[in-house]
């Protein structure tokens, strides 16, 4: 089992930054890879932004060039660097892991991008 736990989340005005952060625990050895989805109110949960093992990333086509995740092994947490918000990205945001072909999920945290 791995527990993940978001924060970081909040209210900004379009334009503004926010960091998300997850932390991981439980049974952390194996976790394949890491990532951010979001899911707006009335719509589908969809990808933002993915970290493997090695590094490689992964973006939503609409958040390439704003969003940067990042991971740090040691604190087993992964960010997710927001910038240039518009208020199209609001959403909650769920923190995800997949560990030996199972996907873990946190509880969410709300990102609300509005003036």
């Amino acid at each position: 089992q791995v527990q993940l736990v978001e924060s970081g989340g909040g209210l900004v005005q379009p334009g503004g930054s926010l960091r998300l952060s997850c932390v991981a625990s439980g049974s952390n050895m194996w976790i394949n890879s890491m990532g951010w989805y979001r899911q707006a109110p009335g719509k589908e949960r969809e990808l933002v932004a993915t970290i493997n093992n090695g590094g490689s990333t992964n973006y939503l086509d609409s958040v390439k060039g704003r969003f940067t995740i990042s991971r740090d092994n040691a604190k087993k947490t992964v960010y997710l660097q927001m910038s240039s918000l518009k208020p199209e990205d609001t959403a909650v945001y769920f923190c995800s892991a997949v560990r030996i072909g199972s996907r873990y999920w946190g509880q969410g945290t709300q990102v609300t991008v509005s003036s």
